[in-house]
């Protein structure tokens, strides 16, 4: 297939990129950051000018970086609405008839994720006629892009839209906390820093299985949204202690409360996925692979 994929250079974009490569895809990459195949270009200037159809079209490209970032720059995440209103209008414009709008597990209502008992979230938790509050500005980028998918799809666009959970990598921005934390225990840290108080969870799959679970879901020619994680709930303090564990020692763990957080608990119910995709990838798993990256 001839496919374009924004937002090529960046972490899921790249593994993206490579996967569909060895499919023997011929991909067109647009990235504001050049890499080795990907030549640098605006995704918000490309949407509103050009007209070319594609028999796939995936949009990665995103501004985000992490909690700090989200909570910090609120009006530079909001940017994401533009980006992903013109993706919608040039889906319909160049008559391209598959598409990927990856969404987030940040589109969830925020009363859902709350501390207490563990909730795990479903497709269905998101009414796009009633839309709840989600997690900051990116939530409602991401909230406002799966509505705007909506119009497309009544359009004739048949859309994929994965809402990945916490995804990480051996190569992922130190921004995010999975890096930070295996660049602490690299550094055998003691005490081992964590933002809030440790007991908030996250449901955790490694790259691998979110591009291979996106791969998969396209090939059964699925649409609309589909979790991507394992249903895994594990604590910050959980976290620490695998990763520490991974390296070889015990350190006391520090709770920073002054520090941005994030929702309580962020646990998916992985079942739509897991009708096409198995994950591989154990946290345990992608701890070692980091730790000896």
């Amino acid at each position: 297939m001839r496919v374009l994929l924004t937002g090529a250079s960046g972490f899921v974009g790249r593994h993206l990129h490579q996967a569909l490569r060895d499919r023997g895809d011929k991909v067109v990459g647009i990235d504001l950051n050049a890499a080795p195949l990907v030549p640098s270009g605006d995704a918000l200037d490309f949407f509103r000018t050009d007209n070319t159809r594609y028999d796939l079209a995936i949009h990665c490209a995103a501004i985000v970086g992490g909690r700090a970032s989200i909570d910090g720059s609120p009006l530079g995440v909001g940017t994401n609405l533009a980006l992903d209103a013109w993706y919608m209008r040039w889906l319909i414009r160049s008559g391209t008839p598959r598409a990927v709008y990856f969404s987030s597990s940040a589109a969830y209502p925020v009363t859902l994720q709350q501390p207490g008992d563990v909730r795990r979230l479903y497709e269905e938790d998101i009414n796009l006629q009633y839309m709840e509050e989600p997690d900051a500005t990116y939530g409602w980028a991401k909230l406002t892009g799966e509505k705007l998918a909506s119009y497309a799809e009544a359009e004739g666009c048949r859309i994929l839209i994965p809402r990945p959970f916490s995804g990480y990598g051996e190569d992922q921005d130190d921004a995010y906390p999975f890096p930070a934390f295996i660049q602490r225990a690299a550094r055998r840290d003691d005490p081992f820093e964590i933002w809030g108080d440790g007991s908030s969870t996250r449901d955790w799959i490694h790259i691998s299985d979110l591009v291979g679970a996106t791969l998969a879901l396209l090939d059964a020619d699925v649409t609309g949204p589909v979790n991507l994680g394992w249903g895994r709930a594990t604590s910050f303090d959980e976290l620490a202690r695998i990763v520490t564990a991974a390296a070889g020692y015990r350190p006391q763990l520090k709770h920073r409360a002054d520090a941005p957080r994030g929702v309580h608990h962020r646990v998916s119910d992985p079942g739509r996925m897991l009708t096409h995709y198995q994950p591989a990838v154990t946290l345990e798993e992608g701890v070692r692979r980091a730790l000896h990256a």
